[in-house]
């Protein structure tokens, strides 16, 4: 049976994963991608960077954004989250500071989930950049949906 799940089970399953698909609109067609990101559930936000790119230059014009989550066991049973909310880059000095809660926060996540001690942010981002400091930006949430199947 499909459910609605409530906002507590929402905010849950986007806390205790940090790989979702992001959604933007560029040029009037949507693109969705794989990205990295930490939830940060007491201010409701989302923490992610990128390279400068597409997918920025898009989100800087259009900053209405979503980025989608699931937990996936079997065909007939799952559940996925999709968060709303609107792109905000952040720099200077507090992009050090998101950035280092982005990385202590997934840090935690596969320590608890993988049981693996991560040292550096190239273990669990596929994005590194050895010139190019990247952009970081928030995801301030909206709102949050899911549902499930059990």
């Amino acid at each position: 049976m499909i459910k609605s799940l409530d906002f507590q089970r929402c905010s849950e399953v986007l806390k205790n994963n940090y790989i979702g698909y992001l959604s933007y609109i560029s040029n009037k067609r949507p693109y969705t991608i794989p990205i990295t990101y930490f939830y940060n559930e007491k201010e409701r936000y989302i923490i992610c960077y990128s390279g400068n790119g597409h997918k920025i230059d898009a989100m800087r014009k259009q900053p209405n954004i979503s980025l989608a989550v699931a937990e996936i066991y079997t065909n007939n049973k799952w559940q996925s989250v999709l968060a709303h909310g609107q792109y905000h880059e952040i720099d200077g000095g507090p992009a050090k500071l998101y950035l280092h809660e982005f990385s202590l926060g997934i840090k935690d996540i596969v320590l608890r989930k993988e049981r693996r001690d991560l040292d550096y942010i190239s273990e669990f981002s596929s994005k590194i950049y050895n010139m190019e400091i990247p952009i970081v930006f928030l995801i301030n949430v909206d709102d949050i949906t899911g549902k499930s199947r059990s």
